[in-house]
């Protein structure tokens, strides 16, 4: 048997990332599986919700909906896709996500938190008092998580997303999602949208690629 990394670049905000939810799920249970968390949204890409933007994501949404078969709820797409005083900001999200690994290893349950309380329940996860709820929705201490939280604000979660440029930029992806399977020191990029919709394909090829027939 191999060891296996499957590297997964992601956003919070990203709607696509969010569609591959159930791909991560199944990946889970079968590899180590590392978030990179890319910032899509974060500094000088920090977004307002705007009649503008809600017409920009909506397609895309309504097509990750249809290929990945994830929810969107109406607290989403007629609450906060409306609400202008909205700001979509990626940075505190990662964040949370390096501090629930921190606290607990659970960065990848905070994350699929955060693209549940964003994408159906229509939340601002880029704000504190909700990312402090969200984590003890997964079982966190809320002191605890606030005092990690606030040791990665600021430059330790910049620096984390600078690692994921850097690493999307040494392997070639492009965008968000990023599946990049490490075997044996060896990377190697999958195609993501192969999977969407099929994630027992993928666990499939990844037990395959990890353990081959002798």
């Amino acid at each position: 048997m191999h060891t296996a990394t499957l590297h997964y670049i992601h956003d919070p905000l990203c709607g696509w990332c969010y569609g591959a939810a159930p791909l991560v799920k199944a990946a889970r249970d079968v590899v180590d599986v590392r978030p990179h968390g890319g910032g899509l949204m974060a500094g000088a890409q920090r977004r307002r919700v705007s009649p503008q933007l809600r017409a920009f994501v909506m397609p895309h949404d309504r097509r990750i909906a249809q290929l990945s078969g994830q929810p969107f709820g109406a607290a989403y797409f007629d609450g906060l896709l409306r609400d202008e005083s909205a700001v979509f900001d990626s940075q505190p999200p990662i964040a949370a996500m390096l501090a629930a690994q921190d606290v607990a290893g659970r960065g990848l349950d905070m994350l699929a938190r955060l693209q549940q309380a964003h994408y159906v329940e229509g939340r601002r996860i880029a704000e504190r008092a909700v990312l402090v709820e969200l984590a003890v929705d997964i079982g966190l201490e809320p002191g605890t998580f606030e005092q990690a939280l606030a040791a990665v604000e600021g430059p330790a979660v910049q620096a984390h997303i600078a690692g994921t440029r850097a690493l999307m930029n040494r392997v070639g992806v492009a965008g968000f999602p990023g599946f990049v399977l490490e075997i044996d020191g060896r990377m190697r990029v999958l195609d993501v949208g192969r999977y969407l919709g099929r994630p027992e394909v993928l666990a499939a090829e990844l037990r395959q690629r990890v353990n081959p027939p002798e």
